[in-house]
């Protein structure tokens, strides 16, 4: 999960390795005492304190105080805690961070208590374990869940413009003139004198409702914004994935992708970048604002939640070659190296990691959960409440995901693409800037 990417402090990274110190997990045998949990996500935080109830219960001696923080706060408080020595026990961690962590030996491999614990590895969703381990050959996570990336979408707009839920599920786009994906946003566009997007006398700069939401720039993953876009013009970020070396923001398919992506702003048809500061993508696609947002389906029960707003789903649009695509991201639990009492750690990142934690979480509907069984039950879960997921499991089900890339010097990558990003989306530069970008990316590692 995402989830927006926020670049850590250069200077906070580099102090990391002042209090580093690594080594191996404990198998988890003669535990107790009180660890400390942190997430960022408030829509699990209640699936998550029910696990840490049910695993007090089972195990008496350890007591686990679980905090929630907002995304942005959650990494910059972690980073230096990992400098301060107050760093949690356990936390949640994302692939864009966890490279970098574990090269500056702020994690411990858990690969000793997998072993003597006998976590079958394989019960989980295809391709999720291997990504926790490192360039070291050494794991440091147990997935909890994945996510894929949909279309958002108010019925009520897209009834009122004519479109079909059909219609919606079998948007097809191109970098050229956008397909029926830049149609349908156009025609869901709404100035503030009623016009649609696509009807002469349309003021794009007084619109009342966008056809596109949008979150930001993406910096240089864009998983929510762009990636199911340019993945579909055969485009990769880097030259291998996991631990590429060579990033290629300066591929003609990559930067014609962005500058389609960004012209929607100039027609009026997606929202200026400067306004989406400190603001909400949900909460303004609840108060009418948008139309579409392309989300992670983490957010499915918030979307949900708004009343007087019915939202539905949509598979990404298919590519040039007619396929979809979708960043597949998938986090995981990890203990930190400094921790004090790391065999307790140790035992409740397994729980986390099982399905007597994993069944607690589907059965709120919220996320799906990294086992294979788990994920069943939450799809379920969602059904049960009349919630349609199949916009997201598709991608599994048929193969169009693609990882979310995985690289050394995350938080250097993103202070560079973060800027440049965000100066075509504004419309200060041209997307061809992105070479120059993408030249000092790759100066990182030579």
């Amino acid at each position: 999960m995402k989830k927006t990417l926020g670049a850590v402090a250069a200077a906070a990274a580099i102090a990391i390795s002042l209090s580093a110190c690594g080594g191996s997990a404990p198998a988890s045998t003669e535990a107790k005492g009180e660890i400390n949990y942190w997430l960022w996500d408030a829509n699990q935080l209640p699936a998550y304190q029910q696990c840490a109830d049910d695993f007090t219960k089972a195990n008496p001696d350890i007591k686990v105080k679980i905090t929630q923080r907002g995304w942005d706060d959650y990494w910059t408080t972690l980073t230096n805690g990992f400098v301060a020595g107050t760093a949690p026990d356990v936390f949640t961690n994302h692939l864009s961070k966890y490279p970098e962590y574990a090269a500056k030996k702020q994690l411990l491999s858990l690969d000793d208590a997998v072993a003597k614990d006998g976590i079958k590895l394989e019960s989980y969703t295809k391709g999720l374990p291997e990504l926790w381990v490192g360039q070291d050959g050494k794991r440091y996570g147990l997935p909890k869940d994945w996510d894929t990336v949909g279309l958002f979408y108010n019925t009520a707009m897209t009834d009122s413009a004519g479109l079909t839920a059909e219609q919606m599920a079998n948007l097809d786009w191109n970098p050229q003139d956008g397909g029926s994906y830049e149609k349908a946003i156009a025609h869901l566009t709404v100035d503030k004198n009623g016009v649609r997007g696509d009807a002469a006398g349309f003021d794009k700069n007084n619109v009342a409702v966008y056809g596109l939401g949008l979150a930001g720039s993406g910096s240089g993953q864009g998983q929510t914004e762009w990636s199911f876009l340019s993945a579909t013009t055969g485009w990769s970020a880097t030259d291998k994935n996991p631990w590429g070396t060579k990033f290629n923001y300066d591929d003609p398919k990559f930067q014609e992708t962005i500058a389609w992506w960004a012209g929607l702003v100039e027609k009026g048809y997606m929202p200026k970048l400067e306004t989406t500061v400190g603001a909400s993508l949900a909460d303004n696609f609840g108060a009418g604002k948008a139309a579409i947002n392309t989300t992670g389906d983490w957010l499915i029960g918030q979307y949900k939640s708004y009343k007087g707003v019915k939202t539905a789903f949509a598979p990404t649009p298919k590519g040039p070659e007619g396929k979809r695509a979708s960043m597949f991201n998938g986090l995981a639990d990890s203990v930190w190296a400094g921790s004090k009492n790391p065999a307790a750690s140790v035992k409740w990142v397994e729980y986390l990691a099982s399905t007597a934690c994993q069944d607690v979480v589907a059965s709120k509907g919220v996320v799906f959960p990294a086992l294979t069984s788990s994920s069943e039950k939450a799809a379920e879960a969602f059904k049960a409440k009349g919630t349609d997921v199949s916009a997201f499991t598709t991608h599994v089900k048929e193969g169009t995901t693609f990882l979310f890339p995985i690289a050394d010097k995350a938080a250097k990558v993103d202070g560079i693409m973060k800027p440049a990003m965000d100066a075509v989306l504004s419309g200060k530069k041209p997307a061809s800037s992105l070479t120059e970008a993408n030249n000092q990316v790759n100066a990182l590692f030579k």
